[in-house]
């Protein structure tokens, strides 16, 4: 489990902010946890880490489990999170497109979109012959050695970027992951230039991607599409092929965002 979150937010946002750094750090576990593991963890007292996990617990946003004596994200949780994946996430206007891109390549394909400095995905389809990689939906990502991260970096306008990029945690990964803002900003450059970006095993050893951003009329970044492989099954030149569809996938979801609407767009 990694949980980055700024501390420095828990004093100005209160207790509210405290019980969204708890939710976060139970849904980072992925698995049902013990209050220990949770204590272990937390930048809270014990008293206050037991405070807020029993209020979470009697608004329904944790389940606790007696026989057990674990907590795990709670129904009422698992409703808003629906509510926010139809009303706030791409996802419910890209799936058949990517469900088209899915046939046409025989490859996974991953939705993402931005979520502060980190990639989020918000969906996902495996081939028939599925790789065994890190993102699935609902899980966050570093933008900086994403393909999809580094496609919607490369589109973002310099004041936003600026931002992003001082966020980067610029930890290697592999020996093909960029770890400077310089190095980051002469790939972003490039990106632009050809309309798409690559992952060169830049999070995984193995796991290469091509991916290409989602942008609206005047150009704002609603999201990113990759379509990912493994260098067993082919070169990034092979990846290639793929661009096509990839372009007709995210200019169809582009389109049918025009009408679309999100709390913080005005002009989509």
């Amino acid at each position: 489990m990694n949980v980055q979150r700024d501390s420095g937010r828990d004093g100005a946002d209160g207790t509210v902010g405290k019980a969204l750094e708890v939710l976060d750090r139970v849904a980072a576990f992925a698995r049902p946890v013990r209050f220990s593991e949770l204590l272990e963890t937390s930048p809270f007292p014990k008293a206050t880490l037991y405070r807020l996990v029993q209020t979470l617990t009697s608004q329904g946003m944790l389940r606790y489990d007696p026989e057990r004596g674990t907590y795990a994200p709670g129904m009422r949780l698992v409703r808003m999170a629906h509510a926010a994946w139809a009303q706030s996430s791409i996802a419910p206007i890209a799936r058949p497109h990517l469900d088209s891109l899915s046939m046409l390549a025989g490859e996974t394909v991953h939705l993402a979109q931005l979520d502060g400095g980190q990639v989020l995905y918000v969906d996902k389809r495996n081939p028939a012959r599925p790789l065994p990689m890190y993102s699935d939906a609902g899980k966050v990502g570093p933008a900086y050695c994403t393909g999809v991260g580094k496609a919607m970096l490369a589109w973002l306008p310099e004041p936003t970027l600026d931002a992003v990029l001082a966020q980067q945690s610029w930890h290697r990964f592999t020996d093909t992951t960029l770890t400077t803002p310089d190095a980051m900003r002469a790939e972003l450059a490039a990106i632009r230039t050809a309309g798409h970006a690559f992952d060169r095993e830049e999070h995984e050893p193995g796991i290469h991607c091509i991916a290409v951003p989602i942008l609206s009329a005047n150009g704002q970044v609603l999201g990113a599409v990759s379509v990912t492989s493994s260098t067993d099954r082919g070169t990034l030149e092979d990846m290639k092929r793929h661009l096509p569809h990839l372009r007709q996938a995210v200019e169809r979801i582009a389109g049918d965002m025009r009408d679309w609407r999100f709390p913080d767009q005005r002009e989509v």
